[in-house]
């Protein structure tokens, strides 16, 4: 990771024309905040926050591809949002899409050859859905991106160092849980790994940031440990 002007970089990402990048809790950047803190974030970063396109993130599966015509959906606040979308994808150059996090996993997706670029929010929910399969799915049906020259990059998440669940979640994984301490413990990224690899993504092509937003809770914001004190990083990508 290379931090720069406030933002998270990744190194494998921003080597192409394309801005991405997640946020800290040095700035609120949920729809509830001072507006003014996403206008901060954005300019450091030389995107204009009134292009950016949000979603509402029901916590559910659908992706939406973002065209000219959703330029500045939710920039200014929530209710403008696109609603019952957690998903975010774009071959269009400037518009901005963004998602939202304090505990849940961002991923972010790139076709080099196609120029498409992808945000995704998987909670437990929507991992549970496969958004993240249904996003390449995306990629190569609308845009003929192919899986295998797709880069992946997982943000900030609660890891399954501190990912507690209940012993519900054996019903809802096959896969990704950690039986330690008497406790039964989450692993998002595992998950979201092996399902884009089902999808075709080559492992050397996914990077993970590996922050747990729970063991790092001074530098990002954590739902679990916050509950509703608990602002929201942005992760944001861009074709330039």
């Amino acid at each position: 990771m290379i931090k720069r002007k406030g933002a998270y970089f990744f190194g494998k990402l921003n080597r192409f024309p394309i801005v991405a990048a997640f946020s800290d809790r040095k700035l609120d950047l949920s729809f509830d905040a001072n507006p003014q803190n996403r206008k901060k974030f954005l300019n450091r970063l030389g995107i204009d926050y009134r292009n950016l396109v949000c979603v509402k993130q029901p916590h559910k599966s659908k992706v939406v591809v973002v065209t000219g015509k959703h330029k500045g959906k939710g920039a200014l606040g929530r209710q403008n949002a696109i609603a019952g979308f957690d998903g975010l994808i774009t071959n269009k150059r400037n518009i901005p899409l963004a998602v939202f996090t304090a505990d849940c996993l961002s991923i972010f997706l790139f076709c080099p050859k196609t120029k498409t670029i992808g945000l995704v929010h998987a909670g437990w929910r929507g991992t549970r859905e496969k958004i993240v399969k249904k996003a390449i799915s995306i990629f190569r049906q609308n845009f003929n991106s192919q899986p295998k020259d797709i880069i992946a990059a997982f943000g900030p998440a609660i890891r399954n160092c501190c990912y507690e669940v209940g012993p519900e979640f054996a019903k809802y994984f096959k896969q990704g849980l950690i039986k330690r301490d008497n406790g039964l413990f989450l692993d998002l990224i595992a998950i979201n790994k092996n399902q884009l690899v089902s999808a075709g993504i080559e492992r050397q092509n996914i990077v993970d940031s590996k922050i747990c937003t729970s063991c790092q809770n001074k530098n990002f914001f954590s739902y679990r440990k916050e509950k509703n004190k608990a602002g929201r990083m942005m992760s944001v990508s861009m074709l330039k």
